[in-house]
């Protein structure tokens, strides 16, 4: 055990001498997956909860699509599927792009937490109570400007506590990168495994740091529905 930690603790934690690995590969794909999907949620929300069909009917196709799939086929889709159509290999900067594991790795679990969190943020919206907007519309928020000072500011902080299961989903779900070549977490336990043969310590290493990780991530979170949600408090 004590000669797995000391050959493999860099690699495990951040680097392997030629290449950014382990933990901190983890934490870059789990960050760079989920501020993808953000940014995507944003606006398919405010479309999955459009009263004309003709906006909301895509999305709901896009969120059914990635949602009703799983994750590990969408990543082989994503790896190899697209690379091996002629067109795509054609145009240099569609080559360029999906000739990179770890592009693919980052598109296809950005588009999947895309569609689950929309629907998250697409609920938080729904679940706004009719009296707040009425308010802000008396006050001559309209459109746009309601969208952005009223409806998703409270949203975002209204869907914190089911967004941070979003967020312990796709950290754990990184463990499916190992299968595009990506070193995260688990293809570094996977090389010391087969290098060393101590299968419990190399995975029991790759254990404990995805549940160190988990639980800052959940005390990140419960300080932050503690300063933003406080207005939900009941009444003292």
């Amino acid at each position: 055990m004590i000669e797995l930690i000391q050959q493999y603790w860099r690699a495990f934690l951040f680097s392997d001498g030629q290449e950014v690995t382990g933990l901190a590969m983890t934490l870059w794909l789990t960050s760079a997956s989920l501020c993808v999907g953000m940014v995507l949620a944003l606006p398919l929300s405010i479309a999955r909860v459009s009263l004309r069909k003709w906006v909301r009917w895509p999305v709901q196709g896009f969120t059914y699509l990635f949602r009703g799939t799983p994750l590990y086929i969408q990543l082989l889709i994503c790896y190899t599927g697209i690379y091996s159509i002629a067109a795509v290999r054609e145009q240099p900067l569609l080559d360029s792009f999906f000739r990179s594991a770890l592009n693919c790795t980052v598109l296809a679990f950005g588009l999947n937490t895309a569609a689950y969190t929309t629907q998250i943020l697409a609920g938080a919206i729904r679940a706004m109570p009719r009296g707040e907007i009425e308010a802000a519309r008396a006050l001559g928020f309209d459109g746009w400007k309601l969208y952005v000072h009223l409806i998703m500011p409270s949203a975002l902080r209204r869907a914190l506590p089911y967004y941070s299961n979003e967020v312990i989903f796709m950290l754990h779900s990184t463990t499916l990168a190992f299968t595009a070549t990506v070193p995260d977490v688990l293809k570094v336990a996977r090389d010391a495994n087969s290098a060393t043969f101590l299968t419990f310590e190399s995975f029991g290493i790759a254990a404990v740091l995805y549940l160190m990780t988990t639980f800052a991530l959940v005390g990140l979170f419960r300080l932050a529905e503690r300063r933003w949600l406080r207005f939900l408090d009941p009444a003292r």
